[in-house]
């Protein structure tokens, strides 16, 4: 089972590689959901780490509904990770009406290309799933990032096996959100073959999409317990 760690810092990316991580995600602020970490974080993971590296592209915390400023700075964070051969880009766009932005999301899949694309958890608060996960087919993204649309990964295995057995191999399931060593073998056990953690402990909130993170770094003795657990 290949294991992503959503790391929020250098310290985090080099925890998750020394603990046995495959791939990170890396970001800041998680508090809000992660944010585009600066530029001086990324060189430094990619001049000092060999672990596979992909970069979250969001400018900002709230809604997934760019300004055309923003999409500019986006595209040029992408061209940063680019240059500095970063394995893959984290990203994805909405409307203002919770739809799919199609033509946002293209720009930024096309920017990426010779990187891996992951759709992210914008997918889970959409307001049309079904027909997004077939214009994520179309445009040729690496992957999905998702909950299933719960607040929570565990709560939408029966949603991320529907979508899983619709993509086949045409599009990767990454489940997401709220994943630890208490549930990871309910997603091994499900069929998937990847997943997305954190490993810091996070405020359980059932009423918010995105639970807010306490501030730290990621734990290596829980992704190490995760990747014994996934591994037996």
């Amino acid at each position: 089972m290949v294991l992503e760690v959503c790391a929020n810092s250098f310290t985090s990316a080099e925890i998750a590689q020394k603990a046995g991580a495959n791939r990170i995600e890396l970001c800041e602020e998680l508090s809000i959901g992660g944010v585009t970490p600066d530029h001086a974080t990324i060189l430094k993971v990619k001049e000092q780490l060999t672990i596979p590296t992909h970069v979250l592209i969001r400018p900002r915390g709230g809604n997934f509904v760019y300004t055309s400023q923003e999409i500019d700075q986006m595209l040029e964070d992408i061209q940063y990770c680019r240059n500095l051969g970063c394995e893959g880009i984290v990203s994805g766009a909405l409307t203002k009406e919770g739809r799919l932005a199609i033509k946002t999301t293209q720009l930024l899949i096309e920017a990426s290309k010779g990187m891996e694309f992951t759709f992210h958890r914008a997918f889970d608060i959409c307001t049309n799933p079904a027909t997004t996960i077939y214009h994520l087919l179309d445009m040729g993204v690496t992957r999905l990032l998702s909950s299933g649309q719960k607040n929570k990964a565990v709560y939408g295995i029966a949603y991320l096996k529907s979508l899983q057995e619709l993509t086949k191999d045409s599009l990767q399931i990454m489940p997401g959100g709220g994943i630890t060593s208490e549930n990871i073998l309910s997603f091994k056990k499900a069929g998937f073959t990847m997943a997305h953690f954190s490993a810091i402990k996070k405020e359980s909130d059932s009423n918010t999409m995105f639970n807010s993170a306490i501030s730290g770094f990621s734990d290596s003795k829980e992704i190490q317990k995760i990747k014994h657990l996934v591994a037996s």
